[in-house]
């Protein structure tokens, strides 16, 4: 994979966009055979930002490879308007357009939006404002935000949402909406991570958003309002398919380390901050289930070792004690994708009052064995131990992921 320029650090990155005189938005248009529809999407897009937009702006149409009357529908359009340009590229494809124009732009904030604009338009200066303001890096219209009002058929609807559960799932996203053609980028961002990104179609978005989401970049959302257009000519079957392939390339990127997302982090300036990606419940389940495992191996060896000096309670909180740090770093590191050392003391301190849960469970049970059976072998004891700890295991899970390694926690 291509290698990227060093970021600069976040106070660099994302500072506010001064007004300096020059283009501070570039909207582009990707087309490709939209003779009908270039027309009114550029003239309705100019208006609004004429009227509804307080900085100097410009629209560029990147024609990519169409063989009707598309290119001079362009030009007469950039002929008509002053803040109209035309890019044409030979070779199909939205990423390879989009690639193009925002690698030789000068404006400082970036944008596209699909030629048959099902997305309202009023939701662009929300959009952009945090990239100019410095707030984020990165944002992107979501039509499965709570707020959102979307007017479109079942189908797409399914295959919408099953896609962005597979991103979740695959490539643990935390973005909602990877596909809706409305986005926008600080220029900065784009000339650092536009080289490590390969696709040229469709899934050049869901690259993007997933490079830049592991990079600790900020994403910002705004809910659309998004009306399908029936005649839209996307062939979803293909593009689905294009779309899962990808999935397995990026995912195989990030398992091998082609993608230097580490490094990226580093040079973000961000190394220390919450670098790692929630992983679902059911991998956090078996992550946790196999530090459980190994956990307990641990105690009911430290347990056995220290009971041959020691009494059953004493011997019960030293091993814990000891198993107790080392679960909580394992399941910080692992089970919850977390990185780096911010909050790493404080983890330590709430998984201590877990520990204590724990050892009121398991010295409970001991003392319940003493009373009710004194003479009870030491494999008796091992037993009790070994159920008090599941149950204590199962609190432990639900503590954790409620309370101590909350995504919403570690990133405050």
């Amino acid at each position: 994979m291509a290698t990227a320029t060093p970021l600069r650090a976040p106070s660099a990155l994302r500072a506010p966009i001064a007004a300096t005189g020059g283009v501070v938005l570039d909207v582009v248009v990707p087309v490709l055979d939209e003779e009908r529809d270039l027309g009114p999407c550029v003239r309705r897009l100019h208006r609004h930002l004429t009227h509804g937009f307080p900085y100097p702006f410009r629209i560029t149409v990147a024609d990519n490879g169409s063989a009707d009357a598309t290119p001079a529908v362009a030009a007469a359009l950039a002929a008509e308007f002053a803040e109209v340009t035309v890019v044409h590229l030979a070779e199909k494809g939205r990423g390879r357009a989009l690639r193009a124009v925002w690698s030789a732009s000068d404006a400082p904030v970036l944008a596209y939006t699909d030629v048959d604009l099902s997305t309202d338009l009023n939701a662009l200066l929300p959009l952009v404002a945090p990239l100019i303001s410095g707030h984020s890096d990165l944002a992107i219209g979501s039509r499965l935000a709570a707020s959102a009002r979307v007017v479109r058929g079942a189908k797409r609807e399914v295959i919408s949402r099953c896609y962005n559960v597979l991103l979740r799932g695959t490539l643990r996203t935390r973005f909602s909406d990877a596909q809706c053609g409305f986005k926008a980028i600080r220029a900065d961002v784009a000339r650092r991570l536009l080289p490590l990104v390969e696709d040229t179609g469709w899934f050049f978005d869901t690259e993007l958003l997933v490079l830049a989401e592991r990079s600790g970049l900020r994403i910002h959302e705004v809910p659309v309002d998004w009306t399908d257009d029936p005649d839209s000519r996307v062939a979803v079957v293909a593009t689905a398919m294009a779309d899962l392939q990808g999935v397995v390339r990026v995912g195989r990127a990030l398992a091998t380390g082609a993608l230097p997302v580490a490094r990226l982090r580093r040079e973000i300036g961000r190394a220390d901050e919450v670098a790692g990606v929630t992983p679902g419940l059911t991998a956090q389940l078996v992550r946790f289930a196999g530090i459980g495992i190994v956990s307990t191996l641990a105690f009911l060896l430290l347990y056995t070792l220290f009971r041959g000096v020691l009494g059953p309670q004493p011997s019960n909180l030293l091993a814990l004690a000891v198993t107790a740090v080392a679960n909580t770093a394992a399941n910080r590191r692992l089970t919850f994708g977390i990185r780096g050392r911010r909050h790493a003391g404080r983890s330590q301190a709430e998984g201590l009052v877990v520990f204590g849960l724990g050892l009121a469970l398991t010295s409970g049970s001991l003392a319940l064995l003493g009373a009710l059976a004194p003479a009870a072998s030491h494999a008796v004891e091992l037993a009790v131990l070994v159920a008090a700890n599941l149950v204590a295991t199962l609190l432990r899970f639900v503590a954790y992921r409620a309370w101590v390694f909350h995504p919403r926690r570690q990133q405050s």
